[in-house]
């Protein structure tokens, strides 16, 4: 029976309980603007959700050539027909009257309009003069994890055989690098092992430091049908926050902020303590266990309880529930990747499944998750620093066999070192060795650490800035030159989830004004520069998405993430599929590992390893030596405190995050009605202890301050773990007076004010969750309500205390469960 729902009040939704090992039920969301009803539909266009990493496969409606809604896809794999709130409204933002129609450059110090032509000569002309002058390492390139495959693939072979640079960074440097990096150490090439299928069949899923209703809500939608159906799963969380997980979870721990290695290495030592692992699978598929065995051998729970604050018993009955598990489900995210040691925490995760032979069978496996909807084709196409196609760059065949795709010399391929990463480049550019930086789909001024000193780099006379974005974003109104992009829903391309799920996205309707898709501006770029393959030829042979989808095909052959047996007729109508696609795989592939480890061999594996410790590169020889057969590697770490812990001046810890209904810097959902009244403003969540300890209050004005920087907003006491602060980082200032940055007598209220300009040594991924602050008053709130939402993990410890948070008539949205559906989309 359809029913209509307030999705901003009941974000999740209703439930249809499954039990475990059945299939998820579909029930299918869908949201028309008012006045429109399915009958006045003209068009359901194919897509996917950009504004996470779910991958929530859905159709546009397309009315007298504009987007009028969406409703989720019964027959895909990954939602079956579900959407969480920024699927089911961020699209809104697309008609936004503020999008960038036509180009803009800088004229004495103001950015004016101009045509196209204007525009790229300048790109153009400012690039040959840095070739001829200071050569490629003059030239870097920041993009982002939401454009499309077919995109960076298009950058990568551009940047580094056109330009031939090696500054080539994505913005998935700040959310899900450690994602990829751990997944090289222990695997030796990145490819997620598992698939979001496994929740079917887990009896325990572990999140750790993922708040999976918030980040991924259709998949928490999942966890919660299991929950209410036969047979439910038991959940481990690790986070300081009260989230929706943690309230639902069987045991929840919230350690002290930096600590989870040692966590972790206390809840092996158990594992191994009481012999709870697969000895036949160790033996057959790993190398390394004893020194693991050795390194975690005095890392009980008393010990860790010293260094995390939570209770040694309950470490204890974390590990039992690990231990103990039949089928053992594990998720990772930012409350890892943005820790003090990342890449170490996040290896230990995958220790885990290792030791215990969790890998490879239906509801055993790891997820180590993407934040963004295409992180995982930045890093498959090489837009992220790596080689595309998960080749290594400190093997001489590989570049090689990447050389002989494009047909160009080995040579022109930078890989004399690591491949610069993004907090490395914006170093550069404040020296002043980089000279030019573009920056497609992203918005740094807004999500870097230390936005004062990204200010000021940003704003060097000497730097000349691209920006290609849809608005004029804090970023853009530094630029020298800035392209109207296209987005999602106004050109056609691939992009893969979290695990492995490659969409089509159609273009349902036209972009506007004079907006162009990233591929076009790309295309462009690379034949006005005329670059060229060894043979004199074009070196970028494609003119549109599905020939340069072809292209990437061919690049893709052979590796991991081979596409080869995908085609876009196939990808039209039913469900996503998984990578591998092959002539082994052509129906894809749920799984990886499921007979053995598949690319660590020192000949075909990504990389050879870095020291957790100092990120010092392992040589060929090294790993070689370590793993001549090509197993898994189990990597221990030891446990190192925190550069920065709180002190007398500094008593707390500061970590940001995300909330439910915004994405990254809110240049979308900012714009989407319901969303942003849902979270209008930044708001700071301290533990209803410290509030009392400080005689604070809901709604009171208070100012976080780092050694970097401050912000404002309103306090929402809440049942954090004691001692930390969290800031939601979405919050910058295009929707402010100020515009581009804080005004000159008052903090700002962007988080990333106060953080610090620090990175794990492996994955290089800056720590946002380890800064030390003091906490003062500004002014009474006197009843005054914090913009905090009451659904989430902000929510209030007396919910109904508060006004609820609602979406009214605007947000309600039909929900069909139970029904059948067609192969595209309809009810039967």
């Amino acid at each position: 029976m359809e029913s209509s729902v307030d999705r901003i009040g009941d974000p999740w939704g209703g439930r249809v309980p499954y039990g475990r090992h059945e299939p998820w039920p579909a029930r299918v969301d869908t949201y028309l603007v008012d006045g429109v009803g399915p009958d006045l539909v003209q068009r359901w266009v194919q897509a996917a959700s950009i504004l996470h990493s779910d991958g929530d496969a859905m159709d546009i409606a397309v009315v007298d050539g504009r987007m009028a809604g969406v409703r989720g896809r019964a027959t895909d794999r990954v939602n079956r027909g579900r959407l969480g709130p920024k699927d089911l409204f961020g699209w809104q933002a697309n008609a936004s009257p503020d999008r960038l129609t036509r180009p803009l450059v800088r004229e004495n110090g103001h950015l004016v309009e101009t045509d196209w032509e204007t525009a790229m000569h300048r790109v153009v002309s400012r690039s040959r003069e840095l070739l001829a002058e200071r050569g490629p390492g003059s030239i870097g390139f920041y993009t982002s994890g939401q454009l499309f495959l077919e995109e960076y693939y298009t950058l990568a072979v551009l940047a580094r055989a056109g330009i031939g640079t090696s500054h080539l960074d994505g913005n998935t440097r700040l959310c899900t690098a450690t994602a990829g990096e751990a997944l090289k150490e222990s695997f030796g090439s990145d490819g997620q092992p598992g698939t979001y299928d496994d929740i079917d069949h887990a009896d325990v899923i572990a999140l750790f430091g993922h708040n999976l209703a918030e980040t991924q809500p259709v998949q928490w939608m999942r966890v919660l049908d299991r929950l209410h159906g036969s047979d439910p799963p038991r959940l481990l969380c690790v986070d300081p926050r009260p989230t929706q997980v943690a309230r639902r979870a069987a045991v929840h721990l919230a350690p002290r902020i930096g600590t989870n290695v040692a966590l972790l290495n206390a809840l092996l030592h158990e594992t191994i303590r009481h012999d709870r692992v697969d000895h036949a699978y160790i033996n057959a598929h790993t190398v390394g266990f004893e020194e693991l065995a050795a390194r975690v051998a005095e890392c009980g729970p008393e010990w860790a309880a010293g260094i995390c604050d939570v209770p040694a018993a309950r470490i204890a009955e974390a590990a039992e529930l690990l231990g103990g598990a039949d089928r053992l489900l594990s998720t990772v995210l930012q409350g890892v990747y943005q820790s003090h040691q990342a890449t170490a925490a996040a290896v230990q995760v995958n220790n885990l499944h290792l030791i215990r032979g969790m890998l490879g069978r239906p509801g055993a496996g790891v997820l180590q998750m993407n934040g963004q909807p295409t992180a995982q084709n930045t890093r498959e196409c090489g837009a992220d620093g790596d080689l595309p196609g998960f080749r290594n760059w400190q093997n001489d065949a590989h570049v090689a066999d990447l050389a002989a795709v494009w047909n160009v010399e080995p040579a022109t391929i930078p890989h004399h070192g690591p491949p610069t990463h993004a907090m490395q480049m914006f170093r550069y550019a404040e020296q002043g060795s980089i000279r030019m930086l573009w920056i497609s789909g992203t918005n740094p001024a807004v999500s870097l650490p230390e936005l004062a000193r990204i200010r000021t780099i940003l704003s060097q006379e000497r730097l000349f800035t691209v920006v290609q974005d849809l608005f004029l974003t804090e970023t853009a109104q530094f630029a020298d030159v800035v392209l109207p992009a296209a987005t999602w829903g106004e050109k056609t391309g691939t992009f893969t989830n979290a695990d492995r799920t490659v969409h089509l996205s159609d273009k349902a309707v036209e972009p506007p004004g004079g907006a162009r898709p990233d591929l076009d501006i790309f295309l462009e770029y690379a034949a006005r520069m005329d670059f060229r393959d060894k043979a004199g030829g074009p070196l970028v042979t494609w003119h549109d998405a599905e020939s340069a989808f072809e292209a990437w095909k061919r690049c893709s052959a052979g590796r991991p993430c081979d596409y080869t047996g995908l085609t876009y007729a196939m990808l039209r109508g039913g469900s996503g599929i998984q990578w591998p696609v092959n002539e082994r795989a052509p129906g894809g592939t749920a799984r990886l590992y499921t007979d053995g480890i598949d690319w660590a061999h020192p000949d075909v594996c990504e990389n050879y390893g870095k020291d957790l410790v100092t990120g010092a590169v392992d040589s060929a020889v090294e790993y070689r030596s370590l793993n001549p057969d090509g197993k898994a590697i189990l990597k221990a770490a030891e446990y190192l405190p925190p550069h920065e812990t709180p002190d007398e001046d500094h008593p707390f810890q500061l970590t940001t995050g995300r909330t439910l209904y915004h994405f990254h810097t809110r240049t979308k959902t900012g714009r989407a009605p319901q969303l942003n009244a849902a979270a209008p403003d930044v708001w700071v969540e301290i533990s209803t202890d410290d509030a009392a300890r400080l005689g604070l209050a809901e709604g009171d004005l208070v100012e976080v301050s780092t050694p970097r920087g401050a912000l404002r907003g309103r306090l929402r006491p809440t049942g954090l773990r004691p001692g930390v602060l969290f800031v939601p980082f979405h919050y910058g200032y295009w929707d402010t007076p100020a515009g581009s940055g804080p005004d000159l007598t008052t903090p700002g209220r962007a988080a990333n004010e106060t953080t610090v300009t620090d990175w794990d040594p492996a994955s290089k991924q800056p720590l946002f969750k380890t800064a030390a602050a003091a906490l003062t008053l500004v002014e009474r709130g006197h009843g005054q309500p914090s913009p905090a939402p009451t659904t989430t993990a902000s929510a209030p410890p007396a919910p109904h205390a508060l006004p609820a948070t609602t979406g009214g008539p605007a947000a309600r949205v039909s929900q069909a469960p139970d029904t059948a559906w067609d192969s595209e989309g309809d009810p039967r």
